[in-house]
C-alpha cells in the first residue's frame, strides 16, 4: 500500500462541508455520548473512574456497560481523529501547513488553559495542541518508512498487552475489595472559587500524564496518509481487521476489570489493581477500533440517502465537536457541582449524559441547517486562518 503525498496543491481556509468525508464527522459525534457518559459520572462522583463501587440492581449492568465499551476507550478515538485530521489540514495548506498547524495547536493550548480553568481539570485540548506541535515539527514531514515504524510501535504493546493480561490473570487472588474513586478535589469543591484554584493544580499534572496518547496520534497520522477514511472502498479488509481486533483487545482486555466494577467478581486489593492497569492499557485499541467501525458505516452509509438523513444531526455534531465538548463542562459544573445543584448517583449520571448529548445534537443540527460553524470553531479556525470569515 502507498500512500498519497501530504503537500499538494494548496487550497487555503478551512475545509469546506461539502469536501468533509463522512467518517471522521460521523465518529466524533458519536463518540462525544462515550465522552458524556464517562465525564458525567466524573463529576457525578467527584473522582475517577466515576463508578459505584458498591452497585446494585441495574447499577451492576450500568457500571458493566461503561468499564466494557466507554472507560479509557472514547478518548482515544478522537486522539486517532486528531491525528488524522493533522493530515488533512496540511494537505490541503500546502507550503503553508507548517505555520497554520502551529497556530492552531498553540490556540488549543490557550483553550485548554480556559477550558480547565473555569470548566474542567480533566481537559484534552491543551495535551492535544502540545502534542500537534510535536507532531508537526517530528513527524508530519517525514516519509513512509518512517511511519510505518508506528505500526511496530502497536504491534509491540500488543505483546504487551497479552503479557499483562496473563499476569494479571495469573497472579488474581479472591477478596472482599471494590472500586474506590481516585478523588479530584476540584469536583468536591465547596465553591467556584475554590475549585478554579484547585484545577489550575490538577490541569498541568492530568495534561502531562495524558502526552503519551502520541503514539495514537501518529496511528491517526498513518492513516490519513493512506486516505483510509476518505477512500473507505479500498480499505474495507483492512477497516474490517481493525474493527475485530481491536475492539476485540479493547472488549476483552475490559472484562476483568469490568465484572469487579459490576460486582459479579470479588478480589483483593493488588488484583483489583492489576486489572485496572490491564482495563486502561487495552482501552488504547478502542481509538482505532471505533474509528474502523465508523469508516465501515459511512461506508454502508455512501449510497442511502435515508441512512445518511437520519445520522445528520450526529454528523452535525461531529463538525461542531469542540463546541458540543465544552457545552457539557458547562454542564456538568452546573449539575453535579456541590455549590450548584449537586446531582449525584449513577442513574443521574448516565441520564444526564444522554441528555445533554441529545440538546447537543438538536443544537448542532439547527446550526447546520442554518449554515452555521459551532461558535468554538468559528474562533479557532479564526486564530487559525487569521480571516473574519
Amino acid at each position: 500500500m502507498t500512500s498519497t503525498p501530504i503537500m499538494v496543491t494548496p487550497r487555503t481556509g478551512p475545509v469546506p462541508r461539502a469536501d468533509r468525508a463522512l467518517a471522521p464527522d460521523l465518529a466524533r459525534g458519536a463518540m462525544l455520548l462515550f465522552i458524556a457518559l464517562a465525564n458525567a459520572a466524573n463529576f457525578a462522583f467527584a473522582g475517577q473512574p466515576g463508578l459505584d463501587g458498591t452497585p446494585h440492581g441495574l447499577q451492576r449492568a450500568v457500571n458493566f456497560v461503561l468499564a466494557t465499551f466507554v472507560d479509557s476507550r472514547a478518548y482515544p478515538v478522537f486522539a486517532v481523529m486528531f491525528g488524522y485530521g493533522l493530515v488533512q489540514i496540511a494537505r490541503r495548506q500546502g507550503d503553508g501547513a507548517r505555520r497554520i498547524l502551529l497556530r492552531r495547536n498553540a490556540a488549543l493550548i490557550g483553550f485548554g488553559l480556559v477550558h480547565a480553568t473555569l470548566l474542567y481539570f480533566g481537559d484534552f485540548l491543551g495535551a492535544y495542541g502540545v502534542v500537534g506541535i510535536a507532531a508537526t515539527l517530528l513527524l508530519l514531514g517525514r516519509g513512509d518508512r518512517f511511519h510505518r515504524v508506528v505500526l511496530w510501535l502497536w504491534g509491540i504493546q500488543t505483546v504487551f498487552v497479552g503479557v499483562l493480561a496473563v499476569l494479571a490473570l495469573a497472579g488474581a487472588r479472591g477478596g472482599d475489595a471494590v472500586l474506590t474513586n481516585t478523588p479530584n478535589p476540584s469536583l468536591a469543591a465547596a465553591s467556584y472559587g475554590r475549585s478554579l484554584l484547585d484545577r489550575l493544580a490538577e490541569w498541568p499534572v492530568h495534561t502531562a500524564t495524558v502526552l503519551p496518547f502520541i503514539v495514537i496520534v501518529w496511528l491517526g497520522i498513518w492513516a490519513a496518509r493512506h486516505r483510509v477514511l476518505e477512500e473507505p472502498a479500498a480499505h474495507r479488509t483492512l477497516l474490517r481487521r481493525v474493527a475485530v481486533g481491536c475492539l476485540g483487545i479493547a472488549v476483552v482486555g475490559a472484562l476483568p476489570h469490568a465484572l469487579i466494577a459490576a460486582g459479579a467478581v470479588h478480589v483483593d486489593a493488588a488484583t483489583v489493581e492489576s486489572m485496572a492497569r490491564l482495563h486502561a492499557v487495552s482501552g488504547e485499541y478502542g481509538g482505532p477500533g471505533y474509528v474502523a467501525l465508523f469508516g465501515l458505516l459511512a461506508l454502508r452509509l455512501s449510497g442511502a440517502r435515508r441512512g445518511r438523513a437520519l445520522l445528520a444531526p450526529v454528523t452535525a455534531l461531529g463538525q461542531r465537536s469542540l463546541s458540543g465538548y465544552l457545552l457539557q463542562s458547562v454542564a456538568w459544573l452546573a449539575l453535579f457541582s456541590p455549590w450548584a445543584l449537586h446531582l449525584t448517583g449513577t442513574y443521574t449520571a448516565a441520564g444526564a449524559a444522554v441528555a445533554i448529548w441529545l440538546v447537543s445534537l438538536a443544537a448542532a443540527q439547527a446550526l447546520s441547517v442554518a449554515g452555521h460553524r459551532g461558535p468554538a470553531e468559528m474562533l479557532l479556525r479564526r486564530i487559525t486562518y487569521r480571516s473574519g470569515r
